[in-house]
């Protein structure tokens, strides 16, 4: 039996991981409970299972439940992903939040030795040097949720990156894949969220548009397997069936495929070292007639270009680019600019960035805030404009 805190219980990935605890009753036994603002499905999901400890970020939303809901306590803010994080009584944290608020629960539960089952990547991009360092010294352990990571985590097999030749993450190519760029410009939020394969929550989904999205995994994949960035490609795979490929140093070319359903990498990451039977949707021999692959192209996937121009600079640079991103998302969502703005106000934020100092938990968040708040600078003054 594992004994789990949820952090994102509400999202997609809280969802799937709710899914795999009702499956699986006698292997995981779900601790803590934690999401930002949705007090009555939060709620819900304790009773289902019997937690007595859940938290929410939302002050709001913290209030109503506690009025509501009399069956255990309720903590409140970001410092309540941390206190679940590290609680003694969870031995391992699924992290699916979404945002740079995910980085302290992650480095809380790492320097206690924890195992992390990880979705928020904005950990890994804003401080992938400094939690792979706290894992090394604490023991924990980093296992990526993300479909991509996953699967280079089962192709190395516990093989030394000095076998590695190359790693090739597989991407979709988003809602806008055979589209003109020039007439996605004025594209809807609505249009946007239309992925083709995946079902995820709003700000990965359009990220996929961009694919920043993709140039964030690029970033993680260099610090959860420590590889150098020129040794990590990508390539669109619009039938999301091949998640990764991982080529050794003697030409062999391992590669993990499954249906794209994420509850297969977060069983993996619960289950690991072990694998676990499940009725999960499977592959047909049928599924791989029609596979293609195609290098991308630059004029659709801005995202990508800069966020291996953030990985160079290094420092605090992809701290920069992930909450430049996350607010230009969240101005693109609430109708305040263009999709055709988004990259361009967000280079305009990383180009303005200079890293100062050592690379710090401290420095981060810091840079984090910087960021924030310029986006919000440019962006007005490219309305007023």
């Amino acid at each position: 039996m594992i004994r789990v805190a949820l952090l994102g219980a509400t999202g997609s990935i809280g969802s799937a991981a709710l899914d795999l605890a009702g499956a699986y009753r006698d292997r995981i036994r779900i601790v803590s409970l934690a999401a930002r603002s949705n007090d009555a499905a939060l709620t819900r999901a304790a009773d289902g299972l019997g937690v007595r400890r859940i938290a929410l970020v939302d002050a709001e939303a913290a209030r109503r439940a506690r009025d509501r809901w009399k069956n255990g306590e309720v903590l409140e803010g970001e410092s309540a992903l941390t206190a679940l994080a590290e609680d003694g009584e969870a031995d391992v944290v699924i992290n699916a939040v979404v945002g740079s608020i995910g980085l302290k629960p992650t480095v809380s539960a790492l320097s206690r030795g924890k195992r992390v089952a990880l979705a928020n990547k904005e950990s890994v991009v804003l401080a992938g040097e400094l939690l792979t360092a706290v894992a090394k010294r604490s023991g924990g352990m980093m296992i990526p949720v993300d479909s991509e990571h996953s699967g280079v985590f089962q192709c190395l097999a516990g093989r030394p990156v000095s076998d590695v030749r190359r790693v090739t993450l597989t991407a979709s190519g988003g809602p806008f894949l055979r589209r003109d760029p020039r007439t996605t410009l004025d594209s809807t939020p609505e249009e946007v969220l239309k992925h083709p394969t995946w079902s995820m929550g709003e700000r990965i989904t359009v990220d996929c548009a961009t694919l920043v999205n993709k140039g964030f995994e690029v970033i993680e994949a260099r610090w959860l397997f420590d590889l150098p960035p020129d040794r990590v490609d990508v390539v669109i795979h619009p039938q999301s069936i091949v998640h990764a490929l991982v080529e050794f140093v003697d030409g062999s070319i391992v590669a993990q495929l499954s249906v794209p359903d994420m509850r297969l990498p977060l069983l993996f990451a619960l289950s690991y070292p072990e694998r676990w039977t499940s009725e999960l949707p499977r592959l047909g021999v049928a599924d791989l007639a029609t596979l293609t692959f195609e290098p991308p192209d630059p004029d659709r996937c801005p995202g990508l270009a800069l966020a291996r121009r953030a990985l160079t600079a290094g420092g605090t640079a992809p701290a920069v680019l992930n909450a430049a991103d996350e607010e230009a998302v969240r101005l693109f969502l609430d109708r305040k600019i263009r999709f055709g703005d988004l990259m361009p106000l967000v280079e305009e934020v990383l180009t303005a960035h200079r890293p100062e100092g050592p690379l710090t938990l401290e420095s981060i968040l810091e840079a984090d805030r910087w960021a924030r708040g310029r986006l919000h600078e440019a962006a007005a003054h490219m309305t007023r404009g």
